[in-house]
């Protein structure tokens, strides 16, 4: 029998009780506990791409993932700290409105990973943040309705004002003038994320006015250009099969949060997360954006068209050609 004495044994325990306080990263087979907070219903789109990145992860067997939505800003929260409380290791969300409050509780849970759409900058060692970066498809869709479009007027229906959508409306009304610096704009948003009546209504002002190209940022435009019989470009998803956009949607400029998800789950394993940008992660170098298929458009765009866009995609992919990045109001021309 091996006796140790008292000392030993004292020594033993301090050096195992040391151990037990170090930060432990998860074994990589391991799944983590992830929550999704979502302002809106899951369907819209926006917050429909975090619901289908987090799905993938969950699908690969890397996460264990349960979220709640049609969470109001007042309400925000308290299930953020719900959440935080019980257990998870990351929160995937949006603190767009909240981002003060929002930092408070990040910094009450310094162990729990929060990432976070956001127009700020990160926060503490646990809050990363992001925003829809595809501003460079966006860019790409412009070239084609410069190609398109035999009025030289174009219409673009966005929900408010802010950077993420101002961003998107002048990288599209930049690569429309990089055809043909003479083409004209009419922009209107309508105070709403989700209200196809009024998005519709809108285009029908617009198409009066006498656009034949439709930048469809919201839902409800892609069934106004099919009434009126133009032709219009999607945004955020695929709206030529994700809302009813067969011979109406030319192509859409997409985002992927599937990539961005990956990334910060492997920090999160590794013991590594940290507060970051993850603005990088939403464009088209790191597969966070991209143009979708052009389907039943594909001989109706012209050639030149295709053949400068896959040079500019090329382009952006080495970067060689940067994108702006312009977060102004855009305003009408016409």
């Amino acid at each position: 029998m091996t006796f140790i004495s008292r000392r030993q044994a004292l020594t033993t325990l301090a050096a195992l009780s040391a151990i037990s306080m170090l930060p432990v990263a998860a074994n990589a087979a391991d799944k983590i506990k992830v929550a999704g907070i979502y302002t809106q219903p899951i369907q819209q789109k926006w917050d429909a791409r975090l619901h289908q990145g987090l799905e993938a992860a969950k699908a690969a067997g890397k996460i264990e993932y349960s979220f709640s939505e049609k969470v109001s800003n007042t309400d925000y929260i308290r299930v953020l700290r719900e959440y935080a409380e019980s257990g998870v290791q990351l929160i995937v969300g949006e603190a767009f409105g909240i981002s003060r409050e929002a930092r408070k509780v990040a910094d009450e849970y310094p162990n729990v990973a929060f990432l976070m759409g956001d127009p700020f900058k990160p926060h503490g060692s646990n809050f990363s943040v992001f925003d829809n970066y595809i501003h460079e498809p966006c860019y790409l869709m412009g070239v084609i309705a410069g190609h398109m479009t035999k009025s030289k007027k174009i219409g673009m229906v966005g929900g408010y004002p802010i950077g993420e959508v101002n961003r998107l409306f002048h990288a599209f009304m930049n690569g429309a003038r990089s055809v043909d610096p003479d083409i004209q704009f009419k922009v209107t948003f309508i105070g709403s994320w989700y209200d196809p009546p009024k998005a519709k209504e809108a285009a029908f002002a617009q198409i009066e006015s006498g656009v034949d190209v439709l930048y469809a940022e919201r839902a409800g435009v892609v069934d106004a250009a099919r009434e009126k019989g133009i032709i219009a470009f999607g945004n955020v998803n695929d709206m030529n099969k994700e809302e009813n956009g067969k011979d109406v949607v030319v192509t859409s400029a997409l985002w992927h949060m599937e990539a961005a998800i990956a990334h910060a789950i492997d920090l999160v394993k590794a013991g590594n997360f940290k507060a970051e940008d993850y603005k990088e992660w939403t464009m088209m170098q790191k597969g966070g954006a991209s143009l979708a298929p052009y389907y039943e458009f594909e001989d109706k765009i012209p050639a030149e068209a295709k053949a400068k866009v896959e040079e500019l995609k090329a382009k952006i992919l080495s970067g060689e050609f940067v994108v702006e990045i312009n977060d102004e109001e855009p305003k009408s021309t016409f």
